[in-house]
């Protein structure tokens, strides 16, 4: 079920985009690491993503992503259910009329920031704006977390981007491709929980 929102919407300006939010926009300030996977995932690589989610939740790392595909999506109650902050990019326009209980919960709580860099005629989540929001998920969080990228894929194509950028990359694909020859870091799920990652993360 959804409620009626019980806080008012900000306008920010981050890396040069007009930027819709709501929540607490401290949350920003902290270290993010982006979540972005394919739509289709290898079943072994989904249970390392649970398991991420799991043992993130008491992390003082910003989770940050749309929460789209099959598997972000999956990670979003588990995450809700833990501590560990919260940024979700919207795939359109912020939506702020009603929100689910658990969305508007952790609001409350402060631990969780909606955002969004699309217009009011934004409507609809498009495969071009999917992309773009994607991108700006990758562009504002301090590394990238990429359980799985489908051979061809957008996301594939996305990941081989920042790694030529000079982003950090990880991934829990241990399969040779493009990812790991490029330079994306193989790691475990509970590499994100640690306190001197997370430490080595906000010195960056």
């Amino acid at each position: 079920m959804g409620q009626k929102m019980k806080m008012s919407r900000q306008q920010l300006r981050i890396d040069g985009h007009v930027v819709h939010a709501l929540g607490d926009v401290s949350l920003f300030r902290k270290p993010k690491v982006g979540l972005l996977c394919s739509q289709q995932c290898a079943g072994d690589i989904i249970l390392q993503v649970y398991d991420f989610a799991r043992l993130v939740q008491g992390s003082e790392r910003a989770i940050v992503s749309g929460f789209h595909s099959p598997i972000e999506n999956d990670c979003l109650p588990i995450l809700l259910r833990g501590a560990a902050p919260i940024i979700i990019i919207q795939g359109h326009r912020l939506s702020t009329s009603r929100l689910l209980r658990g969305w508007q919960k952790a609001i409350d709580a402060g631990r969780l920031l909606l955002l969004s860099p699309f217009t009011e005629k934004d409507k609809r989540v498009t495969a071009d704006l999917a992309t773009k929001r994607n991108r700006f998920v990758a562009t504002i969080s301090d590394e990238v977390l990429i359980p799985y990228a489908a051979p061809g894929s957008k996301t594939e194509t996305l990941a081989l981007e920042l790694l030529s950028s000079g982003k950090r990359v990880f991934t829990f694909n241990n399969r040779s491709g493009p990812l790991l020859e490029s330079g994306a870091q193989l790691v475990e799920p509970g590499f994100f929980a640690t306190a001197t990652n997370v430490q080595a993360a906000a010195g960056a």
